[in-house]
């Protein structure tokens, strides 16, 4: 059984609490492996090694830190594969899906190596006589990221690519559930030339997120996961006086009106839904059927079910795989029966026809779902798929825009006129037109708007290099010495 420890300093470090993991297969449900949990004194440890180097790190140059960012690159391209194998043997989703999350990770450490023209300040000359103001942009010091499960791999690669970029010493702590794909990442900045210390991962569980909450030396946070704990890391990192952003839960609709492609919407709609078994926090839970495509939608979606291949992420020909635990299973299942579905009507049962062995739930489609029942109100992030239907376009809006959540939406129509107009009044970060998984590309940002975001900042891209950086303002005079003069009044400009 393989057991899985830190990375602090350079090396592998093993762990002194005591306390372990399980780290389970999916596909299976073996336990593969376990993972150390830190402690506080651990946290504590691995921030003083970060603090140790951070000064120098922040004083490189730019053209070292991007050379260094390129060589990195090129060993994630190089070693893509065997971490998309790490990510389906300890996540479960299949092999394309995760390496399409490589892929989507290494766009932002592509945007990350232009970290030159990045932190180009602005100069303005003479603003007053003989006086010239610049901005410049410097390191916080040490920063973190708390990753989840469902992207081990994309997600921290959101944070740490461009954090390292802007000079900062950066301590990830993954998920217990799949952290084995951090220790290849620590290996791969070593052998790109990164000094130790520079990057770090802590394995562990909420001890060590509270300890990465408390310490004084961590300068901001970074997280994604569920609502209820990204409220506690925001809340509580910024009563601490830390740079906080923390993205949180979505409930992701896409609006489907009368005019639009129905084979295409249909497609769509399985896709988002049913893709990586759900587990996504852009994955689309809520179709809205706005009118007459309500009947046809549904069923062209139920027709597309049985085609689904359910099976292992390693198996060929599988395209979804296990969900990440059985008790995460059982409460997916759970939204299926009694008071959850609040007179919904099951379409297709997920729970019947289930592979033997592992946390499998085929998928399900729920029709006539109406706000207020749980099935509706509440993340499920599994593969269960729901129609709410709508007679109107307004009422379509006004649905989206009651939601507490507002991370990603989509709108599939002909009508350039009424995408316009979506675009414009849906209350959401991220806007799909005939696009379900609105994912910004790495040179653009990602988050949501209510809840599904905490903080003021969205995620990589131009927002990435704001959040990790802090600006500076200088104001300088040159003057002849032979011009000087004793002046009591306000700086002037004019």
């Amino acid at each position: 059984m393989q057991h899985i420890s830190h990375w602090i300093g350079g090396r592998v470090v093993q762990g002194t609490s005591g306390r372990t993991g399980p780290v389970f297969n999916p596909a299976t449900a073996e336990q593969t492996g376990e993972v150390d949990l830190a402690s506080s004194a651990e946290v504590d440890a691995a921030v003083e090694s970060a603090v140790g180097v951070a000064r120098e790190w922040a004083e490189s140059t730019l053209s070292a830190r991007s050379e260094i960012l390129f060589r990195f690159h090129h060993l994630v391209r190089t070693r893509r594969d065997e971490i998309a194998r790490l990510v389906t043997a300890e996540h479960g989703k299949v092999l394309s899906d995760a390496a399409g999350e490589v892929a989507r990770g290494l766009e932002n450490v592509e945007f990350a190596c232009g970290i030159p023209h990045l932190l180009k300040g602005g100069f303005s000359e003479q603003v007053s006589r003989g006086v010239d103001v610049h901005s410049i942009q410097q390191p916080l010091g040490v920063v973190a990221g708390i990753t989840p499960f469902n992207f081990p791999a994309m997600v921290p690669m959101w944070m740490f690519a461009n954090a390292i970029a802007c000079g900062n010493c950066f301590i990830l702590k993954p998920s217990e559930k799949d952290p084995s794909p951090s220790l290849l990442f620590a290996e791969m900045w070593r052998d790109a030339g990164l000094p130790d210390g520079v990057f770090t991962v802590l394995q562990g569980d909420g001890e060590a997120v509270g300890a990465l909450l408390e310490h004084a030396a961590i300068q901001a946070i970074s997280f994604v996961g569920s609502t209820p704990v990204a409220r506690h890391v925001y809340e509580t990192g910024t009563r601490r006086g830390k740079r906080v952003q923390a993205l949180a839960g979505a409930k992701n609709h896409m609006v489907v009106l009368p005019d639009a492609d129905l084979g295409v919407a249909a497609d769509a709609a399985v896709s988002a839904g049913y893709g990586s078994a759900g587990e996504r926090c852009m994955a689309v839970s809520v179709v809205v059927a706005v009118g007459s495509i309500a009947d046809p939608l549904v069923e062209a979606i139920a027709e597309r079910i049985p085609a689904i291949r359910v099976g292992p992420g390693d198996e060929a020909g599988s395209e979804m795989g296990p969900l990440v635990t059985a008790e995460h299973r059982a409460r997916v299942a759970s939204y299926l029966e009694g008071t959850a579905l609040g007179g919904a009507r099951v379409v297709v049962d997920g729970r019947h026809g289930v592979r033997n062995g592992g946390f499998f739930l085929n998928p399900s489609l729920v029709d006539f779902v109406q706000p207020g029942s749980p099935v509706y109100d509440d993340e499920i992030f599994g593969p269960v798929l729901s129609v709410v239907r709508v007679q109107t376009y307004a009422e379509a809006i006004d649905l989206v825009n009651a939601n507490p959540w507002g991370n990603g939406v989509a709108l599939f129509t002909r009508d350039g006129g009424a995408a316009r107009r979506f675009e414009h009044e849906v209350q959401a970060g991220m806007v799909g037109i005939n696009v379900p998984i609105p994912v910004p590309v790495g040179y653009y940002s990602f988050g949501g708007w209510k809840t599904s975001l905490f903080g003021d900042t969205h995620m990589y891209g131009p927002d990435g290099v704001r959040f990790y950086t802090r600006g500076k303002v200088v104001t300088s005079r040159w003057p002849d010495p032979s011009t000087s003069r004793v002046d009591l009044g306000f700086p002037r400009t004019r």
